[in-house]
């Protein structure tokens, strides 16, 4: 599963491991981390860990950070939903992605 996890996060610029999809997350948290994505117009790619018990328990395992959601951006774990709350609120999160080239639009 760590193998899964490491390609996918490999593969796309932005990965969110969340519960649910981008377009029915299926909790308040993941719905947030989706919400900050969509208003900074960046295209990602959105895992549900709810439909495997070993995901959900791997990303936790990968990262050794208890909680969901989990952003990555450009296969650096940037942090849960509180962080990607704060880090927006900030301005952080769109200068972080600016500087790992990762602009609105695209992925």
């Amino acid at each position: 599963m760590h193998g899964f996890i490491a390609q996918t996060v490999a593969d796309h610029p932005v990965v969110l491991f969340m519960k649910g999809t981008p377009d029915s997350p299926r909790c308040g948290f993941s719905g947030q981390a989706v919400q900050i994505l969509d208003h900074l117009g960046v295209e990602f790619v959105g895992v549900d860990v709810l439909q495997d018990d070993g995901l959900r328990q791997a990303i936790k395992e990968f990262t050794d950070w208890p909680t969901i959601p989990q952003l990555y951006i450009k296969g650096e774990f940037v942090g849960g939903s509180d962080i990607v709350r704060e880090m927006f609120q900030a301005g952080e999160l769109a200068a972080l992605m600016a500087e790992k080239g990762v602009v609105p639009g695209q992925a």
